[in-house]
């Protein structure tokens, strides 16, 4: 149950330094303010807020910029939002999930059909792409929290499914991935966070049944069409099945 994965690859989180730390916050933001105006400001009364701003601390954002996002809703001065799913494909045949929160349909699709259609991929139908993964809880700590087999007892106790290591490098340190059943992500994190501390996030996510190897030669187009779909100002998530292989990231370095 506890093991390694490329869980890089399955959802795409592009960079770092400046620029990715600032569309990380605009997204974290954009989430607690639809959160509070769909369910209300108060994080106790409302499950989704709870996990926005449990998400947005985990990363780092100031309290500052909670509050704004917060006090936004609260103050009606938030468009109303449309939560839309898109499906596509691109380089070599990989499954893509686009998930956009928009106040304009119509700009939205054609954003995301665009960056398809320019960067070798295509778009499908609803339905196209979605059988071939699994939506479920996926909490995630800083592997600091304490060693492997006290991580792995603790998801168990709290009612995870799966345990796994995701290795870091020089710049973020590894992670530990922990799943669960989507509807149990509340339970499970809360139990969690009594025994870990804060995690550094907790998401519903689309989670691959399998990964497909990407070729050499087309690592650099597939990472090049997740990186434009996850610069796109309605887009929150960008999920995939690709599985980069350490010579094929080698050849894009």
């Amino acid at each position: 149950m506890a093991g390694h994965s490329k869980w890089a690859n399955i959802q795409h989180r592009k960079g770092r330094q400046d620029k990715a730390r600032g569309k990380l916050f605009s997204k974290l933001s954009k989430e607690i303010t639809i959160a509070a105006k769909m369910g209300g400001p108060d994080p106790d009364m409302n499950p989704r807020l709870r996990l926005a701003v449990a998400n947005a601390k985990g990363q780092s954002m100031p309290k500052d910029n909670i509050q704004r996002a917060i006090d936004k809703a609260v103050g009606g001065d938030v468009e109303a939002y449309e939560e839309i799913r898109y499906e596509g494909f691109g380089p070599g045949g990989i499954g893509l999930i686009v998930e956009v929160s928009t106040d304009n349909r119509n700009r939205a699709a054609s954003d995301v059909r665009t960056a398809f259609s320019k960067n070798g991929g295509n778009m499908g139908e609803t339905g196209a792409v979605a059988f071939m993964f699994d939506q479920v809880g996926e909490i995630r700590f800083p592997v600091t929290v304490g060693d492997e087999e006290a991580v792995f007892e603790a998801a168990i106790e709290a009612g995870a499914e799966d345990v796994s290591t995701e290795e870091g490098d020089e710049d973020e340190p590894g992670e530990y991935v922990i799943i669960c059943a989507r509807e149990d992500l509340g339970e499970v994190s809360s139990a969690l966070q009594e025994k870990l501390g804060e995690a550094k996030s907790a998401n519903i996510i689309w989670k691959p049944q399998n990964l497909i190897e990407v070729e050499a030669d087309k690592a650099a187009g597939v990472m090049k069409l997740l990186e434009v779909l996850d610069d796109l100002d309605d887009v929150q998530n960008v999920f995939s099945n690709a599985d980069f292989s350490d010579e094929s990231l080698a050849g894009m370095e």
